[in-house]
């Protein structure tokens, strides 16, 4: 199979990304809709949640990403393999995120992942890192009561950031002691993890649970 070739790096703030994604109907989408939905945003090419649609069939799963031929290509795979709890959506989920959620059925939303997102190193790149208090603050009006965020990333410093951001909206509580997670609590791992790990590096991991109504 063909590698499709992208670039690595997509500034969610050029004007090509501003415009927010049609309205979906997810009946179509998945075989059955009631369902629990884990949503994985950044997903790149999908084999996280390719898996694990395979492995939790009584999951829907929802794979974000912004780099279209990357979303093609997830989608064609997913159509491959019959998968009809497994879907695909390119757009920018800092603009896109609430109208994609608000068009779902009410506590559908059960565990979000956001894995390894572009760290944007730079200061004055910073608005670029996925991760902004507007998104926490969506998934806090959508993702379910007792529904988990988990994230992980190999910068510590854009791990702490994110762990901020969902720490600072009161809908959310940082699950364990406030340490690592020295484990994945997930049945699958990305492939950046398992690459990261190879190296002896570092995986820096933590789960949020939606405790309340938020901000």
């Amino acid at each position: 199979m063909a590698v499709i070739r992208v670039r690595q790096h997509v500034n969610p703030l050029a004007q090509k990304y501003q415009k927010p994604v049609t309205s979906i109907e997810w009946e179509k989408i998945y075989t059955n809709i009631n369902q629990p939905l884990n949503l994985d945003i950044g997903c790149a090419r999908g084999r996280f949640v390719l898996q694990m649609a395979q492995v939790e069939p009584n999951w829907n799963f929802l794979g974000l990403e912004i780099r279209e031929p990357l979303v093609v290509e997830a989608n064609r795979l997913g159509s491959e393999l019959g998968l009809t709890n497994l879907h695909y959506v390119f757009c920018n989920a800092n603009n896109s995120l609430q109208l994609l959620l608000s068009s779902l059925p009410p506590g559908i939303l059960q565990r979000v992942t956001i894995q390894f997102p572009d760290p944007w190193f730079k200061t004055r790149h910073a608005k670029r890192r996925v991760v902004q208090p507007e998104l926490v603050a969506d998934l806090a009006n959508y993702l379910a009561v007792g529904g988990v965020v988990f994230l992980q990333s190999d910068m510590e410093f854009l791990a702490v950031e994110m762990c901020d951001r969902f720490a600072a909206n009161s809908a959310f509580h940082r699950v364990g002691t406030g340490e690592w997670l020295a484990e994945n609590p997930l049945p699958v791992g990305t492939e950046r993890e398992a690459a990261t790990q190879k190296k002896g590096e570092p995986v820096y991991r933590a789960l949020f649970e939606k405790v309340g109504s938020g901000d």
